[in-house]
C-alpha cells in the first residue's frame, strides 16, 4: 500500500515583508500562487503511485516550486529527478549523517560549511575550502556527501529557498590528489545530474587562488553549464579582489572576514544538529520507477554542445588529470 509521510507545514506567512517581496518579484509567489500551487503539487504526490513516504509538508514542496518559479510541471519534474538521483547515487545522497566519523572530520577540518550571517541580498554564503580535504584519507564520495548534507540543511530554510545561495571556493593547496580522486566517469555523472536535479538557486560562485593548470578545468565545466551560471562564476586573484564582491562578514576571519573559522565551523555543526533528523528522514522517500521523467533526447544520448559524447570527453582527459603540476 502506497505511503506518503506528512511532517509539520512551515508557515510562509510568518515570512518577513521584505522577503515576500523578493519572493514575488524573482519567483513570481504570492500567497494565491503559493497555495494553489501546493495544493496541485501535493495532490500530485498523493496519487503517484511511482512515489512512496514522500514528504508533503510545505517547506519541503516549496523548495521545488521556489526553484521552478511556480511552475508545478516542472517543479514535478525536478521532485522526480531529485528522487533520481538519490536512488542512482544512494552511496553519495543517503546516510547524510554529520556525526558518521568521515563527514565529521570534513566538517572538523572546515573543507565546507554555511558562514552563519546572511549577506547584504539575504543569502547564506557556502564557503569550500579545499585545505579541509586530504585526498589520501577522504574519498570522492566522502566529498559528494558533505556537499549533498551542505544543501540538504540549507535547504530547510525557506528564506534561503527565496534568496539562494553564494558560494565562495578556495583552491589554495589543491593538489594532483584532489583532482584524481574522482572517477571521471562518475564525476561527469553527479555534476550533469545534480545541476538538473537538486532544486537550488546557485546565485553566484566566486573561485580564489584557482591554480593555473586547474583552469582549463574550470572552463570545461563552465561549457557544460547554463549560460546563466556561467555569468554567476568569478575567478579572483586575491582575497582583496574577492571582498569586492562578497561581503566580509561572511567570510571567515582567514580569509578577509572577522570570525575565525573555527567559531563558524562550530555554529555549522549547531544547525547540522538541528536539521539531522529531518536529513536523515529523507532516506524513507522512495521512487519506484523512473518512468515518469520526460528526458530531452541530447540528454538520452548524453551529447554535448559540439555532438561529442560528455563521459567520453572527461575519460579522455584522466591522463591529463594525473600529469597536472600545481604551482
Amino acid at each position: 500500500m502506497k505511503e506518503t509521510k506528512v511532517l509539520e507545514e512551515g508557515d510562509a506567512s510568518l515570512l518577513s515583508e521584505s522577503l515576500l517581496k523578493i519572493a514575488k518579484r524573482e519567483l513570481r509567489e504570492d500567497k494565491c500562487t503559493r497555495e494553489q500551487s501546493l495544493e496541485q503539487l501535493r495532490n500530485w504526490v498523493l496519487k503517484n503511485e511511482d512515489l512512496q513516504n514522500v514528504r508533503c509538508d510545505d517547506t519541503f514542496l516549496l523548495r521545488f516550486l521556489r526553484a521552478k518559479k511556480f511552475s508545478v510541471p516542472m517543479a514535478e519534474q525536478t521532485l522526480l529527478k531529485y528522487l533520481n538521483i538519490r536512488r542512482t547515487f544512494p552511496h553519495m545522497a543517503t546516510k547524510l549523517d554529520f556525526l558518521e566519523p568521515r563527514m565529521t572530520d570534513l566538517i572538523e577540518q572546515g573543507y565546507i560549511f554555511a558562514a552563519p550571517k546572511r549577506d547584504k541580498h539575504g543569502r547564506r554564503v557556502v564557503i569550500i575550502n579545499a585545505k579541509g580535504l586530504n585526498p589520501k584519507f577522504h574519498t570522492s564520495c566522502d566529498q559528494a556527501k558533505a556537499h549533498f548534507l551542505t544543501y540538504e540543511c540549507l535547504m530547510e530554510d525557506q528564506e534561503t529557498q527565496i534568496t539562494g545561495l553564494s558560494h565562495v571556493g578556495d583552491f589554495a593547496g589543491v593538489t594532483t590528489a584532489h583532482v584524481t580522486n574522482w572517477n571521471p566517469t562518475e564525476f561527469a555523472r553527479v555534476f550533469k545530474w545534480g545541476e538538473q536535479s537538486l532544486p537550488m538557486r546557485h546565485k553566484e560562485i566566486h573561485l580564489i587562488n584557482v591554480p593555473s593548470t586547474l583552469k582549463w578545468l574550470i572552463d570545461f565545466v563552465k561549457n557544460r553549464v547554463s549560460s546563466k551560471m556561467k555569468n554567476r562564476l568569478n575567478i579572483y586573484g586575491s582575497d582583496k579582489e574577492l571582498m569586492k564582491s562578497v561581503d566580509a562578514e561572511c567570510l571567515p576571519q582567514e580569509m578577509g572576514g572577522s570570525m575565525p573559522m573555527r567559531e563558524m565551523i562550530e555554529l555549522w555543526k549547531q544547525e547540522l544538529a538541528s536539521k539531522r533528523d529531518l536529513v536523515l528522514a529523507l532516506d524513507q522517500s522512495t521512487l519506484l520507477s523512473d518512468r515518469g521523467i520526460h528526458r530531452r533526447s541530447s540528454y538520452n544520448s548524453e551529447k554535448s554542445s559540439s555532438g561529442t559524447n560528455f563521459v567520453s570527453q572527461i575519460e579522455s582527459i584522466e591522463g591529463s588529470f594525473r600529469k597536472l603540476e600545481f604551482d
